[in-house]
């Protein structure tokens, strides 16, 4: 039997992308739980963002994983603007 990753709205090869994308972000001096939110965050965001990303720009699917890479790079920003936000208001 084999296990499908896309029946859960999982694709490989954007979220190792995504993934990517946001690692090469990752800055010394924060914590470890601010680092693993914000790649997380960055490669679920380019997994689930870069399919609307191509047809809201009207991009060939050939540009995915490039488009992948630059949501999960942007993802991890846009995820440590809110963690610092959210946090800020919880204190």
């Amino acid at each position: 039997m084999k296990f499908d990753l896309t029946q859960f709205g999982i694709n490989i090869g954007l979220v190792i992308s995504g993934f990517f994308g946001s690692l090469i972000t990752a800055r010394k001096g924060k914590s470890l739980k601010e680092q693993v939110v914000s790649v997380v965050g960055g490669t679920m965001g380019a997994n689930y963002l870069t399919p609307l990303v191509l047809d809201w720009m009207s991009l060939p699917d050939s540009a995915g994983h490039g488009a992948a890479f630059l949501i999960g790079f942007g993802g991890l920003k846009t995820i440590e603007v809110l963690f610092e936000k959210f946090t800020k208001k919880v204190s």
